[in-house]
């Protein structure tokens, strides 16, 4: 019935004004037509960084006005619709409208899960890293399992995916690898991932095909730019050199590119080899370390740390933030959130939004 979806849609227009309101879309426009000004300034370009932290800021104020404006129009249009299919007794119109309608509640179910990356880190770039729990084979298998899952995930969100480190498993798997994910709120959705993930299943790499639970733990930071001051005295770096290992080339396996860092005051280490010249390793190995170092002091700050995903957990049964079972049964399961589903292909595939926003939702005390 067409008078049915009048309470929807009052519904998703009061939905649509109370993000207006959360997104302080009147302080947004006034902070864009001061942006303006400064870049219409002949010597904006003079500063260039300034100028593109300006121009970046610009830019997704921007977005984010034009996204709220143009779900107003929709609901209004919608409005219309519903209207003029009412007046006229126009049946033929409900199936069009109702398809329209979903689309829209779709569009704010996605732009309520912006509201909730509010934290001061959310937007930037995430540095994500990977480790092998003990079991040898079946957890290093694992670990390959969960980054292609992160990487299936970033490449469907529209995320640049740049490989930093990666440290093969003896016979299958990875050891360990660090990527950065580079994209508008990276930080902010993978924060949620940061723990220890569990799998249950029957092992390939066992004869006897015996069921194996393995251990796998994923590491989130996010990306620090030079706008934030962290102060490193290279000499308290020991910085080593070696030849870096497993794929890659012949250039890469016969030179010493591969870069170790190690932050002698507090026994961080890190390290690089998934560029060609070592200069580019140096790099990469002092973003890594930056962030490291960032994020210790963070967690110093008892009031930030579940702002940054909390505390790195060991490796280890019971300390798991969620089940992925392949065997007996089908399951995967937060265990911080409750949030589970069955179809375990699509997960590993990498839709993982819903343990993302239900662990987003579960931190701003929202009901999922």
């Amino acid at each position: 019935m067409l008078e049915d979806l009048k309470p929807i849609i009052s519904n998703l227009e009061e939905r649509i004004y109370g993000m207006g309101i959360h997104f302080n879309i009147a302080q947004k426009e006034d902070r864009i037509f001061t942006l303006d000004v400064q870049m219409s300034d002949p010597t904006f370009w003079d500063d260039p960084d300034k100028a593109r932290e300006i121009s970046q800021e610009a830019t997704q104020l921007k977005n984010a006005v034009e996204s709220y404006k143009q779900l107003v129009s929709d609901i209004e249009d919608a409005n219309v619709m519903l209207e003029m299919a009412i007046e006229e007794d126009d049946r033929s119109l409900e199936g069009e409208i109702k398809d329209y309608v979903q689309q829209i509640e779709e569009t704010v179910e996605k732009q309520e899960v912006l509201l909730l990356l509010s934290g001061e880190y959310d937007a930037n770039n995430a540095i994500l890293t990977f480790h092998a729990g003990a079991g040898g084979t079946e957890a290093q298998d694992w670990c390959s399992m969960l980054i292609r899952m992160y990487l299936r995930w970033a490449e469907k969100a529209g995320f640049s995916i740049e490989l930093m480190d990666e440290q093969p498993g003896d016979e299958a798997g990875t050891k360990s690898a660090t990527f950065l994910i580079k994209g508008e709120n990276a930080f902010g959705y993978l924060k949620s991932e940061k723990g220890v993930h569990r799998l249950v299943r029957i092992s390939p790499f066992d004869a006897a095909a015996r069921r194996h639970t393995s251990f796998a733990a994923v590491d989130v930071m996010p990306e620090i730019d030079d706008t934030v001051e962290i102060n490193i005295d290279m000499k308290d770096v020991q910085v080593d050199t070696y030849r870096a290992s497993g794929a890659g080339g012949q250039h890469i396996n016969k030179t010493d590119s591969a870069v170790r860092m190690t932050h002698r005051p507090t026994g961080i280490v890190v390290q690089c080899q998934s560029q060609r010249s070592q200069m580019q390793n140096r790099e990469q190995a002092l973003r890594l370390l930056r962030a490291k170092l960032f994020e210790l002091e963070l967690e110093k700050q008892a009031e930030l740390k579940e702002q940054i995903g909390g505390t790195y957990q060991a490796i280890e049964w019971g300390s798991q933030i969620r089940s992925y079972v392949f065997h007996p049964y089908n399951l995967v399961k937060d265990h911080r959130t409750g949030v589970e589903t069955g179809n375990v292909q699509s997960v590993m595939d990498g839709n993982l939004d819903q343990f993302m926003e239900g662990f987003l939702k579960k931190e701003a005390n929202l009901t999922i």
